[in-house]
């Protein structure tokens, strides 16, 4: 073999590893769906489970052409700002060289197929929210809504090597804390406002009643299979060349360690967190979700206790968080809103404490500061919550955002063709009989 044949059978090496790489992530991001599905499903009532996993499977389906179509267009073209930048945004239009069978570019589609695993989680993250009155029409625009803009518009600014909030701010969110899990929170927010509680939820002198799902274990192990799907969610966030050199996603270095530390850390320290607070296995798998967001925006930098810390401090919350919406009069199904949302300002404010001062990875980008990760913060929040709220408020005026009453208390499956259980047939006949 000659130097040059080596040289090329070495670049090509390279390419595949860092493809295959990225190609068994999205794969093992796809748990993420099959855990929110039984998450969901065990959390609804039996009357409503199946139209609860419905919502799921469609979330993803109409994401996937709706990322194609325009989702990835948004990614490319608009970290400079409000003005979309079209030149870089050309490579993402559908009819483009790069979005089809180009045999010299290998990666693109790998790379747009995790976006679209990132995209979908959003869309599940407001699904657990709105379980049992939303109408199907209307969560599938909120969805596309949220999956294929509103989150790529906030990934664009502060999940892109050139976008604003980093190169003006400093803004540094490497596992997402903000871009996705503050983003699906406050969209989710958004919509539960104009949305309403589900029946029976409040009574007549304000109290709270608690609407219990029916299958804890189910919810428990949804959580867990998330869990393992996250797994491949932090590696999509990391930069592979495909020769064991790793970056961060705006390029700057670390390793694979300290992902792998600090994904631990978190996830323990928020379990402990939330068992500390309410010894409720719900919360404690829901804390190991909330314990990883609080420590996200800095997994490549902590010293693991601190990881760890964060967790506690995401898993303790998270409760607290929930019955603070409920005393507002807002009905988060799952507690999403506390869990992503409220979980997410600790994972970025807590980078901007533990990490000020920490240098740049370039001089085009200032350092980590507290004051870069506030602005960050809030942007987030708006930009989560603000098209959440005026597109649900749209659908409302519309009559279509959310099933009538007497859908409700039949439940929302009488629209499903089928049984979520056998059991349920001998029920019903016996009901109606």
């Amino acid at each position: 073999m000659t130097p040059e044949e080596l040289q090329s059978a070495i670049e090509w090496t390279t390419s595949i590893n860092l493809e295959i790489y990225y190609f068994w992530a999205i794969g093992l991001m796809i748990a993420i769906h099959a855990g929110f599905l039984m998450y969901e499903m065990g959390a609804s009532r039996v009357k409503n489970t199946l139209a609860s996993g419905c919502k799921n499977i469609l979330a993803f389906a109409f994401i996937i052409p709706t990322m194609f179509m325009f989702g990835w267009w948004v990614y490319l073209a608009f970290p400079p700002g409000l003005i979309p930048d079209l030149e870089a945004g050309a490579s993402a239009e559908p009819w483009s060289e790069a979005m089809g069978p180009n045999l010299a570019d290998n990666v693109t589609g790998v790379v747009w197929g995790a976006f679209v695993l990132f995209s979908a989680t959003t869309a599940s993250i407001m699904s657990g929210a709105v379980i049992e009155r939303i109408r199907m029409g209307a969560f599938i625009v909120l969805a596309v809504v949220l999956g294929s803009f509103a989150w790529l518009v906030a990934a664009a600014w502060g999940w892109h090597p050139d976008g604003w909030l980093v190169t003006e701010f400093g803004y540094h969110d490497v596992g997402a804390a903000g871009v996705v899990h503050i983003i699906s929170g406050f969209f989710a927010l958004g919509v539960l406002i104009n949305l309403g509680p589900r029946l029976g939820k409040f009574g007549p002198g304000g109290e709270v009643n608690n609407i219990r799902g029916h299958s804890v274990p189910m919810t428990i192990a949804g959580l867990m299979i998330i869990i393992i799907g996250f797994v491949g969610f932090m590696g999509a966030c990391l930069i592979y060349n495909g020769t064991g050199q790793w970056a961060n996603i705006y390029g700057g270095p670390m390793t694979l360690s300290a992902f792998s530390f600090n994904l631990l850390m978190s996830f323990a320290g928020g379990i402990i967190g939330a068992y500390a607070v309410t010894r409720d296995p719900f919360w404690m798998m829901s804390g190991a979700l909330g314990g990883i967001f609080a420590a996200a925006a800095g997994l490549d930098i902590y010293y693991p206790p601190i990881a760890f810390a964060l967790g506690f401090l995401g898993g303790a919350i998270i409760p607290y968080g929930q019955r603070f919406l409920e005393r507002c009069g807002i009905d988060d199904a799952v507690g999403a809103v506390s869990v992503h949302g409220f979980c997410g300002i600790v994972g970025v404010l807590g980078c901007g404490v533990f990490l000020h001062g920490y240098p740049a990875v370039s001089e085009t980008i200032p350092g980590i500061t507290f004051w870069g990760q506030a602005v960050g913060c809030a942007v987030m929040i708006l930009v989560g919550f603000v098209p959440g709220y005026v597109v649900s408020l749209i659908l409302k005026a519309c009559g279509i955002l959310r099933a009538g009453d007497d859908i409700q208390k039949l439940g929302m499956d009488t629209e499903i063709p089928s049984p979520a259980y056998p059991e349920q047939i001998a029920s019903e006949l016996h009901w109606r009989g």
